[in-house]
């Protein structure tokens, strides 16, 4: 299997747990993985530390680039990476890569991706939707994207706040095409 280069993307929506378990878990991924680009905005950061209590994003052992630096390799199609997953993605962020606004170093790259006809998935978190945010969700999908809300399932039988979130890292993981071990229904 070929190794896989991923962008990883933080917006400022409230979540911040879930980027933390997915970043914990492509770092145990290496041999699936050649490349991880991390860009966060800066209200992502705010509500990490918020959230988390702490600014561990600074910890991992990823390629992180400033929030406008468009200079970054995923900023262009021809740095091939795989797959982008936005997590959390705020509806504003959304809003603006179903209209094609590329205002910054987050929507260029989902430009690219869907221009590239590559992987982009987008974990919104807001509820409830309104149908402006329902609009935009049908025109990413229909450019391609794919949305996946953030609904932890519970079949599982989570335990911890870490293990109700996991569940839906876990669903995005299998989106991106990666091999883990996690819970499967009825299996």
């Amino acid at each position: 299997m070929r190794k896989k280069k991923i962008i990883v993307a933080v917006t400022g929506a409230s979540g911040a747990i879930y980027a933390k378990l997915l970043l914990d878990s492509l770092a145990q991924m290496a041999d699936q993985i050649e490349r991880v680009g991390v860009v966060m905005s800066d209200n992502a950061k705010e509500v990490w530390r918020f959230e988390l209590g702490n600014d561990a994003y600074d910890d991992y052992n990823f390629d992180f680039y400033p929030k406008m630096d468009f200079n970054a390799p995923f900023a262009s199609g021809s740095a091939k990476f795989d797959t982008m997953i936005i997590i959390p993605c705020s509806m504003g962020t959304l809003g603006r890569i179903a209209t094609g606004i590329s205002i910054d170093l987050i929507t260029r790259a989902a430009d690219v991706i869907l221009k590239e006809r590559r992987k982009l998935i987008t974990v919104v978190r807001d509820t409830p939707f309104s149908l402006i945010h329902i609009n935009n969700m049908k025109a990413v999908t229909e450019a391609g994207g794919i949305i996946c809300p953030a609904n932890p399932s519970f079949y599982s039988m989570p335990k911890t706040i870490e293990e109700v979130a996991q569940t839906v890292v876990s669903r995005v993981i299998d989106l991106a095409g990666l091999e883990q071990d996690s819970y499967r229904w009825n299996d």
